[in-house]
């Protein structure tokens, strides 16, 4: 059975995934309508439009898209950094009876697909977009769950979450060992002391948080210049934020009380106003909040809905915008592979891998999920999109008609992963379901 505990904090990830992908679709129909009409113009100059940033003879002048996707996309990296460490430390992803599935489904749903798109391609200069069809979109991907209702019990969504997070953990690792350019190991030597300096702090559970600020914004501009995607420092950062708080939540619920009370004996004035030991018992209770508080957890819970609900949409407003255009001719084969690798190789991938790890005993089917809906969430791993567009950008940035090509392929390809995934969950019955009606 599922705690509740998981159940709470997964249904409010749920509900903000779920709207991301609502706003993630209005955003890629916009950019693609504004790319194919008169305000073309217009969505280019807002996406190369310079904005510089600079004190004295310090000086970072970027395009808009560049620091959306160099800049806001290393919060978005953060924010899966934060995912990754608590699913490893106090999640799905801790006990090995948990975490076999959705681990074994993760590596059939990364291998099969590259290699299929790897026998696919035919066209030396595309060998490059391996890395693409190897994601999966959460946010598309429980949006879509969403819509099937009580059709999809928890522990499907659970499980799927849990081997989207395993997805992102190797597309991070592909992004940084295959996707970075020439790097300058000099400044990422710089870089690797204000980290050491902040993982040592996590270790002995302090977190000041305007220090991991300004050490954050350093380690970012570091990792920009070095070579390596700056995306990496927001993962790597994320580890160094403490998950355990400094006071239990016994010790506060005692003090909550004791303070509680000095307010209340607190002699109340006729003025509109708090008085200086009203003031003094909110500072207090301010100050233990943030002592029971986990930093992780505080961090996750302020982040989710900015990066679900703003930071997405605007990376997918500035990167989906695909030009249909005679002028440069698409790239068939790359579409194709792309599209093929992103909705048979995921589908089978994770239902061979998950299905045959079932069978051989290694692992076991969420309570209330069936065969067939894990085959339903396996077409539904095809829905690449966020993570795949940021590959296609590293992968593909010197080739502009190899770039738009893979964009048509990443969106053909997690159009019909969706279509069909919702369709047979639509379709699919669940375990528990199923021994009621035998």
């Amino acid at each position: 059975m599922i705690s509740k505990v998981l159940v709470t904090p997964f249904q409010k990830f749920d509900k903000a995934q779920s709207l991301s992908g609502v706003l993630l679709l209005g955003a890629t129909v916009l950019a693609v309508i504004l790319a194919n009409t008169p305000l073309a113009g217009f969505y280019e100059g807002l996406r190369q439009s310079r904005i510089v940033i600079g004190i004295h003879s310090f000086e970072l002048s970027k395009p808009l898209i560049l620091w959306v996707n160099d800049g806001l996309m290393a919060i978005f990296f953060f924010l899966i950094g934060l995912e990754i460490k608590r699913e490893l430390m106090i999640g799905e992803l801790k006990s090995p009876d948990k975490a076999t599935l959705p681990l074994i489904a993760a590596v059939g749903g990364m291998v099969v697909p590259v290699s299929m798109y790897l026998l696919l391609n035919r066209n030396p200069q595309a060998s490059n977009g391996w890395g693409i069809p190897m994601a999966t979109d959460i946010a598309f991907s429980l949006a879509i769950l969403k819509l099937l209702g009580k059709r999809v019990p928890i522990g499907l969504k659970v499980f799927l979450t849990a081997f989207a997070i395993i997805d992102d953990i190797g597309a991070v690792l592909v992004i940084a060992l295959f996707y970075s350019s020439f790097i300058d190991w000099l400044k990422i030597v710089y870089a690797a002391i204000p980290l050491s300096l902040l993982f040592f702090l996590a270790y002995r559970n302090y977190f000041p948080k305007y220090f991991h600020l300004l050490c954050g914004i350093v380690i970012w501009y570091l990792f920009l210049k070095s070579g390596i995607h700056p995306t990496i420092a927001g993962v790597l950062l994320a580890f160094t934020v403490p998950i355990s708080q400094k006071t239990d939540i016994r010790t506060y619920a005692g003090k909550l009380c004791e303070i509680a009370d000095d307010i209340r004996d607190t002699r109340t004035s006729d003025q509109p106003i708090l008085s200086a030991e009203q003031i003094e018992h909110i500072d207090d209770l301010e100050e233990w909040t943030g002592k029971v508080q986990s930093p992780l957890q505080h961090l996750e819970h302020i982040l989710q809905n900015w990066v679900a609900w703003f930071i997405m949409p605007v990376f997918a407003f500035f990167n989906a915008g695909v030009v249909i255009s005679m002028t440069i001719q698409p790239d068939a084969g790359l579409i194709t592979s792309l599209a093929l690798s992103m909705f048979f190789g995921k589908s089978i991938g994770v239902t061979l891998f998950s299905l045959a790890a079932v069978r051989l005993g290694l692992a076991r089917l969420p309570e209330g999920v069936s065969a067939s809906q894990i085959v339903g969430v396996s077409l539904l791993a095809g829905v690449g999109f966020t993570m795949s567009i940021f590959i296609d950008n590293l992968a593909f940035a010197d080739s502009p008609r190899l770039l738009e090509s893979s964009k048509i392929g990443i969106l053909a390809g997690s159009l019909v992963s969706g279509i069909a995934g919702y369709l047979v969950l639509r379709n699919s019955r669940g375990a528990a379901e199923k021994k009621r009606r035998e």
